[in-house]
C-alpha cells in the first residue's frame, strides 16, 4: 500500500517545480466513497490520480498532490463514505487556486458528485478548467471500445473498473455483479441507495484492463483543448515538450498492466 500511495503522489522537489516553471497546474480531485463489493472505497481518487499523472507525462504541466474526501452525500448509506459540504471543496479548490498566483489550475476531476467545481469553474474567469466533462468521458468511453454510456454505467462499473484492471489490478476484489437501473430522476433527493442494494450502477462484468488503457488514452489527448483555452501560449510549450522530451524529473514508473 506505501508504493501504491507513493505512486499516486508527485515526489518532485522545490529545485525541480522551479526549473520547469509551468504555466498550468493539475489538480486530482477524488472522493472517499462505496464502490460497490469489489472497488475500494478511494477508486475516484486513484482514478483522478492516474489520470492527472498520465497528463502530466504528455503535456507541460505541474502536477500536484489530490484532495481525497469531497461530495459524497448519495453515498451515506454505506459505511466508509465520507464528505464535505459543496462550500468547503469551493474555498478548498478557490484558496489553492490563490497560492497558484498567475498559474492556471485544471481539476481532474474524478467524482461525478463534485457539481460545485463547475461553478468554481466560471467564478474563475479563464483561470481554471474541469476535466474531463461529461462529453469527453463518454467520447473516451466509444475510443476504448466500451458497451456502456455514462448514465446506464454510472458507478463502479466498466469504466472504473477496467481503470483500475489496468492500473492497479490487485485493487479489484471478486465478485463484480452487474446492476443496471432504470431512470434515477430523484437521485439527488433519495441518494443512491434507493436505486440500488450493492452500490453499483453499471456493468463491471464487462471490464478489462486494455479498455481502461485505451480510454485513458483517448482523455490525455483531449486535454490540449482546456490547454489552449486557459493558456494560448501552450499550444507552442506543448509541442516544444513532445519534441525535446520530458525533463528528467519529471519522469515517473509506468503504470502497472
Amino acid at each position: 500500500m506505501d508504493d501504491l500511495m507513493l505512486s499516486l503522489l508527485p515526489l518532485t522537489t522545490t529545485v525541480e517545480e522551479g526549473e520547469r516553471d509551468s504555466r498550468v497546474a493539475l489538480l486530482p480531485v477524488g472522493s472517499l466513497e462505496q464502490h460497490g463489493p469489489h472497488l475500494p472505497l478511494i477508486t475516484d481518487t486513484v482514478i483522478a490520480c492516474v489520470l492527472a499523472r498520465e497528463l502530466a507525462r504528455a503535456h507541460p504541466v505541474r502536477l500536484l498532490p489530490p484532495l481525497t474526501i469531497s461530495c459524497s452525500h448519495e453515498h451515506t448509506a454505506w459505511p466508509g463514505t465520507v464528505s464535505i459540504s459543496a462550500r468547503t471543496l469551493h474555498a478548498m479548490v478557490a484558496d489553492i487556486a490563490a497560492s497558484l498566483g498567475d498559474t492556471r489550475l485544471v481539476l481532474v476531476n474524478g467524482h461525478g458528485g463534485n457539481h460545485v467545481l463547475a461553478n468554481v469553474v466560471q467564478e474563475s474567469r479563464g483561470a481554471m478548467a474541469l476535466f474531463p466533462q461529461a462529453h469527453e468521458w463518454e467520447a473516451a468511453r466509444g475510443a476504448a471500445g466500451m458497451a456502456t454510456d455514462n448514465d446506464t454505467d454510472m458507478h463502479a462499473g466498466e469504466l472504473e473498473t477496467s481503470v483500475l484492471l489496468h492500473t492497479y489490478p490487485h485493487l479489484v476484489r471478486s465478485g463484480r455483479a452487474d446492476h443496471v437501473t432504470g431512470p434515477r430522476d430523484h437521485l439527488p433527493t433519495l441518494g443512491l441507495a434507493s436505486y440500488t442494494a450493492t452500490g453499483v450502477v453499471g456493468r463491471p462484468s464487462l471490464a478489462t484492463a486494455d479498455k481502461g488503457r485505451r480510454l485513458l488514452a483517448a482523455l490525455v489527448e483531449d486535454l490540449t483543448g482546456h490547454l489552449t483555452a486557459l493558456d494560448p501560449a501552450a499550444d507552442q510549450a506543448h509541442d516544444d515538450h513532445r519534441r525535446s522530451g520530458q525533463p528528467r524529473h519529471q519522469r515517473q514508473q509506468p503504470i502497472d498492466d
